[in-house]
């Protein structure tokens, strides 16, 4: 038997990027393992993909192109060929841009993987080239990007790897045993080495737990607390002067801001004590090196985007970043030189575009956000809305219309693919090639193809590809094999790739950035943010352009932005639902519902596999704290309802103290068909944005909770 081993990357929307080694048999990979050689992920694999080949082999799979054959939504798919699937793509599509233009198609897609070629950006070209509504997709970390540039520009900010330095860790809003499992032994390092490791977060998390203090805060009140720390830096004078003077651009304003900002007002907002907020504060300034480590979901309330305006001025105020393992981490992703505007080619855009946020997919799809034209097809890959995204019932309806041609790119039949006109089989990352930035490090990956693609599978290149040969486009842009768009896809004569061919890792499958090394690193030691002043701006110059979406989530598009007048200074904006913000609200919903990320699943991905339903549990689990279970006659394992004026989903009760008292925890990922009623748990979370960046508000939401 011809056994070999291939080295690539994990596709998927997550910090780590790990390096995989697949054993390939005859043709057939037969087992993937973690590559022990990367020096960050060391060998391991997360529960999500430590099995990936049952996901490329499953018996679900979509494997060749369909036609709905029954009512939308039943499922119901006859075999058709690529010829024919393309064919009736072409002359609908052509048929919609004569009678009501361009813009009545609308692309929607995320991060249902994550590679360059062919992750977020991999069909913006062809939709520009048409001229089609531009898909704003602000899910993840876009609130948190806008706030981020405008307080220190687009930094890598901390090595993860530096960690191992840190004296005083701070995880704000970060389950890194689940979301980002392989930073985790560079923190323990930091430990055995005498470092303090402090969690932020509503909920005793699997991180939290393992924590030296677990700091329980109320959803959305995040904000309150940074604002307080800075308060108590610069009023017990715990601040750097120096690096102040030399680094950093409105400092004065800053003090005057956060006068206001006491412990006691922290305190009553954030549900943390005032001693506790005092001690953090004290410990944070006097331990060096300290370092932050945000997560995604710092931003998911109506002030995400001031909370990290906010937590971003705290290094700067104690001189964190003069210290090799100090000052703040975000997303290494800044570090990577990616060709954006070759991937997403804006200049391909005609005159005039208009621009729909993913997020508001319900209201756009049923005609109650009024739109000239109105979107008459729907193009769906690398994303699940229908499990995904909020207002469920009217996407689900929206879906439904006879008018509205949808076609659906996927793996399996998820809640959106049922609804599809025409359903196109999709490559798994065995079965591609791509070429993998990180989030969550800082070393270039390569995924080699490891097996052929299975039934007709094509990758998303290779769709658009075909798409566009349909579409009678002749432009050669447009007909790049994999290879061509890899050499395309970074800036090979910067700095940072010095050193690094793509001979070397295609061989290797992963290159670290040539920056320096992580035991020397401190990035902004001598300032040289990459801000407008070259320094640490806590009254931002940039927000006086208002409020942005970064193009990076618009297919290039820099145009149309909202624009809304943003304050220069952080300040706290409270969450729209809360007790303490909407008590009439609160009477009839009276819990807060946080959605946070599944341990075993990834967004969507792998709620209808056997082995990550098994980790996650075969339904729904919704965490309720025991005095709010008694207090609705609820017991470990009831099948219960929550519910809103938005929506309800049913699912089992889990009873724990790990959630405070009037908090309820429903991780996210479940599919409709997965759930006892159909809703996932983000028919519940609101449409609202957040204050920056069109970020969602999937943790500010009120609703009840009733044993069924």
């Amino acid at each position: 038997m011809a056994r070999h081993v291939v080295v690539g990357a994990c596709p998927h929307d997550c910090p780590d990027t790990c390096s995989i080694l697949t054993t390939v048999e005859d043709g057939k990979a037969i087992a993937v393992r973690g590559n022990p050689d990367h020096p960050f992920t060391r060998g391991r694999l997360c529960v999500k993909v430590n099995n990936y080949q049952d996901r490329t082999y499953s018996e679900q799979r979509l494997l060749y192109p369909m036609r709905r054959s029954g009512p939308k939504g039943s499922g119901k798919f006859e075999r058709i060929s690529w010829d024919e699937a393309l064919s009736e793509i072409a002359s609908r599509w052509k048929a919609l841009i004569a009678t009501d233009g361009p813009q009545s198609i609308l692309p929607y897609s995320y991060l249902g993987t994550q590679g360059i070629l062919n992750g977020l950006n991999v069909g913006d070209p062809l939709f520009n080239k048409l001229g089609a509504t531009v898909c704003e997709r602000t899910f993840c970390d876009s609130g948190s990007c806008t706030a981020y540039m405008m307080t220190i520009g687009h930094t890598p900010g901390a090595d993860p790897e530096s960690f191992v330095h840190s004296k005083y860790i701070v995880l704000w809003a970060c389950n890194t045993l689940s979301t980002n499992s392989h930073h985790w032994p560079f923190i323990e390092q930091a430990r055995k080495n005498g470092a303090k490791l402090v969690v932020i977060d509503p909920v005793r998390t699997r991180t939290a737990r393992l924590a030296d203090w677990h700091i329980p805060i109320r959803p959305g009140t995040d904000g309150a607390l940074a604002l307080a720390m800075a308060h108590i830096l610069i009023k017990e004078n715990l601040i750097d002067r120096d690096y102040i003077e030399r680094h950093t651009l409105g400092f004065d304003e800053l003090a005057e801001r956060v006068e206001t900002y006491t412990p006691e007002f922290a305190a009553e907002q954030t549900g943390i004590p005032v001693e506790d907020i005092l001690k953090l504060t004290r410990e944070y300034a006097a331990t060096p090196p300290a370092v932050v480590r945000i997560g995604v979901a710092v931003e998911r309330h109506a002030g995400g985007g001031q909370t990290v305006r906010a937590i971003a001025c705290l290094p700067a105020l104690i001189g964190a970043w003069k210290h090799v393992g100090g000052g703040l981490l975000q997303l290494p992703i800044w570090a990577f030189p990616v060709n954006w505007p070759g991937l997403m080619r804006p200049d391909l855009q005609p005159e005039s575009m208009r621009v729909i946020n993913s997020w508001r997919l319900g209201p756009v799809l049923t005609g109650d956000m009024p739109l000239d034209p109105p979107i008459r097809s729907l193009f769906v890959y690398s994303a699940n809305p229908m499990a995904m995204v909020s207002d469920q019932e009217r996407i689900e309806r929206g879906l439904a219309r006879d008018d509205l041609f949808t076609v659906v790119s996927e793996h399996f039949m998820t809640d959106t693919a049922r609804y599809a006109d025409i359903l196109l089989p999709a490559t798994t990352q065995l079965e591609q090639k791509d070429i993998m930035f990180s989030w969550g490090h800082l070393y270039l990956s390569y995924n080699n193809q490891a097996i052929e693609p299975l039934g007709e599978a094509v990758s998303n290149t290779e769709l658009f590809r075909r798409l566009a040969r349909a579409l009678g486009i002749d432009d050669p842009f447009f007909f790049r094999s994999d290879d061509e768009m890899i050499e395309a896809s970074m800036d090979w004569s910067n700095p940072v790739l010095e050193g690094i061919t793509l001979e070397e890792l295609k061989r290797k499958g992963f290159m670290r950035l040539n920056m320096p090394a992580s035991d020397d690193w401190a990035p902004h030691r001598e300032g040289n943010f990459p801000t407008p002043s070259g320094k640490c701006e806590f009254k931002s110059s940039i927000a006086a352009g208002g409020n942005f979406v970064a193009p990076l989530f618009r297919q290039g598009f820099g145009g149309q932005q909202s624009g809304e007048p943003v304050d220069p200074l952080p300040h706290y904006i409270a969450p729209n639902e809360s007790p303490a913000t909407a008590a009439a609200l609160a009477q009839r919903y009276p819990l807060s519902l946080i959605s946070p990320k599944s341990h075993a699943f990834l967004n969507s991905n792998y709620g209808n596999l056997l082995a990550q339903r098994a980790q996650a549990g075969e339904e729904q689990m919704v965490v309720l704290h025991p005095d709010d279970a008694s207090a609705r006659g609820i017991t470990a394992g009831t099948p219960i309802r929550v519910f809103n004026d938005r929506g309800t989903f049913e699912a089992k009760a889990t009873v724990s103290a790990d959630v405070s008292p009037g908090l309820v925890m429903a991780p996210s990922g479940y599919w409709h068909r997965s759930n006892r009623a159909g809703p996932t748990v983000h028919a519940l979370t609101p449409l609202a944005f957040a204050d920056l960046g069109s970020a969602p508000t999937f943790s500010d939401a009120l609703v009840q909770v009733v044993a069924l």
